[in-house]
């Protein structure tokens, strides 16, 4: 019965909807075989047309003036009492790594704290040093929008003027012969609102006090070419005789002798020298790099410093290679790592889940232990024991021409793959990681055929299928793992294969980048400043003073110090007092 009375009933909710993400690019997988054999076809390329067909040489005569961006003054030209600027290496790689940096370099303030726990605010730098691969797996127009240019400018938002750009082109960046490179950064674009301003791929900049940051570009089989040689040359008679010079470079000349093969582009030192006795006339104060992904100073009794700070965005390098490093020329030793050397051996076990990491490598495989085991068919139905049906499965595999084909071409690809670091013993090892997949083969192959022989009748297509579905199996997780232990004797027992062992690995964390502050008293400050674990969950900021996207990951740490800032003397002498000596912002004496 109708009671009328009208009943307001509350519609029932919607179910949440689900929260927004980033659609940024993932990390490279560099173990998927497809980036695999891109990359080291745009690697070839480069390498042999770029030797060719130098870029730089065209460019320097498209922009013949040699003229330094002058940032030792501000807009309506007075000497500037001081400057903030950021230098961020190995970038555009995945999302939350390549963001994370990028927001965290975009505040307008950082507040940080060293190991001891004392506080220093930092400030956003005007300019900005991107110091080599700006983009990975490799250089196009595309990437660099997506990996790079997009996580920037989406960190940026609402966080004042952009600064004022300069890149150092490093090897990925070559790999299109430097095409997108040079119209990104080098035909006055302001990509992400970037303000760009260096018309070649090497470049010079005025500091205040006398200090001048100097980019160059030794790309081509670590190559000075003579355009470049003039173009400093002319910078150097712009110098004073106490000004002092911060240099960015693409690799680290002093420490990949080290790291890499021996004899592997061993004259880049040699530039070096060249380029300071030379072309400037005079020592380097700071020497910045990038290439390898991690945090490592040296320095020397005089306060100079060779700083790595790699962490911009890509995957994390080992730092407990070399085990025991050697004395570097000049007196320079080693005085910081990040992560520490430890916590890196500790971090290469995580190969033994290759498969977790590199699950497109585990497909490779297992089509390779297909194709070995199809070629292997042997008629096993006749005996009855397992040693005889091993002993038919070998024998069979040693006169099939396509087995003995694919075993020796797979044993030479683990050769060739075996790094020259082992030495003479290459080649032993090569055999051994081949012979061990070989082996892992036969015996996947057997079990297989075993297994289903005890369920199916012999020979039938069902048998033969399932057969074919658990060999794939086997070698999709067998192929990897093999391949995984491997990686981490190499490295943890031989300190080998460092770049192989960790790319595979796409540690997003321990990220890096160096922020510097020259000032009033003409000091210069480098502040190293690390995150130890960058977010992996973002939610959109709420207001358009917030960047695009925020953190919303609770176990993401702060950025922090890696070690106390580092404090150079002034380039021009001043007094004592002048110089703040009793400042309590003071962090120490010149030499570190």
């Amino acid at each position: 019965m109708a009671s009328g009375i009208d009943v307001l009933t509350t519609p029932a909710p919607s179910p949440a909807a689900p929260p927004e993400r980033p659609r940024g690019r993932k990390m490279v997988r560099w173990f998927d075989p497809f980036v695999l054999l891109k990359a080291g076809i745009r690697s070839t390329i480069a390498t042999t047309f770029g030797e060719q067909a130098d870029r730089r040489l065209l460019d320097a005569l498209a922009a013949p003036k040699v003229e330094p961006s002058d940032f030792s003054v501000d807009g309506a030209g007075r000497p500037r009492e001081e400057l903030w600027f950021d230098f961020v290496a190995d970038l555009g790689d995945g999302w939350d790594s390549t963001y994370a940096v990028a927001q965290t370099v975009s505040r307008p303030t950082l507040t940080l704290k060293d190991e001891t726990g004392t506080t220093y605010e930092t400030r956003r730098g005007e300019v900005l040093v991107f110091g080599g691969d700006e983009v990975y797996p490799e250089a196009s127009v595309k990437e660099y929008e997506e990996r790079t240019v997009r996580p920037w400018e989406a960190a940026m938002r609402g966080q004042g003027p952009a600064p004022h750009l300069f890149a150092v082109p490093g090897n990925h960046d070559w790999y299109d012969g430097l095409v997108s490179f040079m119209r990104l950064f080098c035909q006055g674009r302001q990509p992400a609102g970037w303000q760009t301003h260096q018309r070649r791929s090497y470049f010079a900049v005025k500091l205040p006090h006398g200090w001048w940051l100097l980019g160059t570009d030794m790309q081509l089989e670590s190559d000075l070419d003579e355009p470049q040689v003039q173009y400093f040359q002319e910078l150097a008679k712009q110098m004073n005789e106490e000004d002092r010079i911060i240099l960015c470079l693409a690799e680290p000349a002093w420490l990949l002798a080290q790291v890499r093969p021996p004899g592997e582009r061993t004259y880049l030192d040699n530039n070096l020298v060249f380029l300071e006795q030379q072309v400037l006339g005079k020592k380097v104060s700071v020497f910045l790099t990038g290439d390898i992904h991690h945090y490592r100073r040296h320095a020397n009794e005089e306060g100079r410093q060779k700083i790595i700070a790699g962490g911009g965005g890509a995957f994390l390098h080992p730092t407990h290679v070399p085990r025991k490093e050697a004395a570097l020329p000049e007196g320079f030793t080693a005085r910081k790592l990040y992560p520490d050397a430890a916590e890196s051996r500790r971090l290469c076990w995580r190969n033994l889940g290759f498969l977790g990491h590199n699950p497109t490598f585990g497909i490779a495989t297992g089509i390779l232990y297909l194709l070995l085991a199809w070629m292997q068919v042997a008629d096993l139905r006749e005996g009855s024991t397992v040693a005889w049906k091993l002993s038919r499965v070998l024998s069979t595999g040693l006169v099939n021409p396509g087995v003995i084909l694919l075993s020796v071409l797979l044993v030479l690809g683990m050769i060739g793959l075996a790094d020259a670091r082992f030495g003479r013993a290459r080649w032993v090892v090569g055999l051994l990681h081949g012979c061990a997949h070989l082996a892992a083969s036969l015996f996947v192959f057997w079990g297989a055929f075993a297994l289903t022989g005890a369920l199916l009748p012999l020979g039938s297509v069902p048998q033969e299928l399932l057969g074919a579905v658990l060999v794939f199996a086997g070698g999709f997780l067998l192929g990897p793992t093999l391949m995984g232990l491997y990686l981490l004797i190499s490295l943890n027992g031989f300190g080998a294969h460092a770049n192989e062992a960790f790319s595979s690995l796409t540690i997003p964390d321990w990220k890096n980048f160096l922020r510097m502050r020259i000032d009033r008293d003409g000091r210069l400050w480098l502040y190293p400043v690390g995150l130890r674990r960058v977010p992996r969950a973002w939610k959109r900021g709420q207001t358009v003073r917030e960047p695009e996207w925020v953190a919303d990951d609770k176990d993401a740490t702060p950025p922090e110090l890696i070690e106390p800032p580092i404090v150079l003397g002034a380039a021009r002498p001043v007094s004592t007092r002048a110089a703040g000596l009793n400042s309590p912002e003071y962090a120490g004496p010149a030499t570190p």
